[in-house]
């Protein structure tokens, strides 16, 4: 019997995400950095980690739908349904990994991190699209213990039939980003190995590039001192988003935090948004939320630009197929 190199490759990918399982009490932060480049042993950077996990285009689906209810869980299921179903995103025995932000020791009250029933709901359409493996992971700012579990998205995620992986600084690989500004970086291994990438940011104010929205939620695939990318954070953002390509966003706007992001803390800069962006340009999500809950365009969201003009997607969202659902 032949066998089908795709089988080999998911197995290769889920024997490297075994020993994922469970939390450690390890933490992370800047001192990723310790990767030591000259240290005996360390392995010379990948000539690339770069993996297209576009799907193909459908011109008779929406790129971006909008959806409007009073139910997490339904603005996703509604929102994915719009975009052809997690079918589309998700082929069986596929090892997916799903990225939320989980930066900040935050209660979902407090909107610094996504929603935890948006992370399980999209847990669960994969593990009913057939998905062999869901792992949900991130890069935390504040002590990844504290912040997987004030947030409430471990316990969801877990419940929903996913892997929940502290980013230990074993996990880490140094990857060639081969971007305009960024080069050797070290890169949380699942992100590497995985089949299908979704990404789950929230929508929250940032005072550097007004918004962080699905592109800046790239920062937390990264080790090493990631403030350093801030000096050129616009171009920053765009290598990242060249990098990663995701199969599917979806910027969560269950609440948004309007000011004082993005570790925000103050109940008094949170409002209601219930409405949920999701789609298969990462560019137009970015740029309707942007535009949706602080008036934002491409003159002050600079990479927006950047990422069309490398053929990310199109900022101009009157070009873009949409479409807006109220439940």
């Amino acid at each position: 019997m032949v066998s089908d190199p795709a089988d080999h490759g998911r197995r290769d990918a889920l024997v490297r995400l075994a020993g994922l399982t469970g939390l450690s009490a390890a933490s992370v932060g800047l001192g990723f950095w310790l990767h030591d480049r000259g240290r005996q042993g360390q392995e010379p950077p990948a000539a690339s980690g770069r993996r297209n996990r576009i799907v193909p285009a459908d011109p008779r689906l929406p790129e971006v739908a909008i959806v409007r209810g009073n139910d997490p869980r339904a603005l996703v299921r509604t929102a994915v349904r719009q975009l052809g179903g997690m079918e589309r995103f998700i082929a069986r025995g596929e090892v997916v990994v799903i990225k939320p932000n989980m930066s900040w020791d935050r209660t979902p009250e407090q909107a610094a991190n996504t929603n935890p029933d948006v992370v399980g709901e999209v847990v669960r359409l994969c593990r009913e699209a057939g998905a062999g493996e869901v792992i949900v992971t991130d890069v935390s700012i504040n002590e990844p213990r504290r912040c997987f579990e004030r947030s409430g998205i471990a316990v969801a995620a877990r419940a929903a039939g996913a892997q929940v992986v502290l980013p230990e600084e074993r996990r880490f690989r140094e990857v060639d980003l081969r971007g305009a500004v960024l080069g050797p970086w070290p890169v949380l291994d699942p992100f590497l190995v995985a089949d299908k990438v979704i990404n789950i940011p929230v929508a929250k104010h940032h005072s550097l590039t007004g918004a962080t929205l699905g592109m800046k939620n790239w920062y937390g695939i990264l080790g090493g001192p990631r403030h350093r990318l801030h000096q050129r954070i616009h171009e920053s953002l765009v290598d990242l988003a060249d990098f990663m390509r995701p199969a599917l966003t979806i910027v969560d706007g269950w609440r948004v935090l309007l000011r004082n992001g993005p570790g925000g803390g103050s109940l008094a800069d949170v409002v209601d948004g219930k409405t949920l962006i999701a789609g298969t340009d990462p560019v137009a999500v970015d740029a309707y939320a942007a535009k949706n809950w602080w008036g934002l365009d491409s003159a002050r969201m600079h990479y927006l630009e950047l990422a069309a003009a490398r053929g990310l997607g199109a900022w101009d969202l009157t070009s873009v197929r949409t479409s807006v659902v109220t439940l």
